[in-house]
């Protein structure tokens, strides 16, 4: 199965040591083109990128996540103590070949089955019977 996920934490607080006290942080330092910092797109690269977002008031990360290959989702019924409820999400268990991985914070954004080509195919709904069938109702 593939599976979407969106996965949150606390804004992490960066400090350069390089700039003084009272120095202005501006748009193009705290957030340099990804060319310009990187020497490559950032398309081009495999690291994970997460997004500043708001959640009740206060600014926090959010990343998401495409995981290929799982045979199984589920949900502790109890939250797990890397569950923190300052933010979205809780943690999601995903089952793999290689074991079991946890994810803390996180939310179902999709889960779809690969494996299956047609999933409406050969069923009919009760919208698409058809008509002058009769019911046990109707009278001979």
């Amino acid at each position: 199965m593939l599976v979407q996920l969106r996965q949150y934490k606390h804004e992490e607080v960066r400090f350069d040591d390089n700039r003084t006290t009272g120095e202005s942080q501006t748009e193009d330092t705290v957030n340099p083109d990804a060319e310009d910092y990187f020497g490559e797109d950032m398309d081009d690269l495999d690291v994970e990128t997460w997004d500043t977002v708001e959640y009740a008031g206060d600014p926090i990360e959010r990343r998401s996540i495409t995981i290929d290959g799982v045979t199984a989702v589920s949900v502790p019924k109890e939250p797990t103590d890397e569950d923190d409820p300052d933010l979205p999400g809780q943690t999601i268990q995903l089952r793999m070949g290689g074991g079991i991985e946890n994810l803390a914070q996180a939310e179902i954004v999709e889960v779809q089955d690969l494996e299956v080509q047609d999933p409406a195919e050969g069923k009919v709904s009760k919208e698409d019977e058809p008509h002058g069938k009769a019911s046990m109702d109707d009278e001979p």
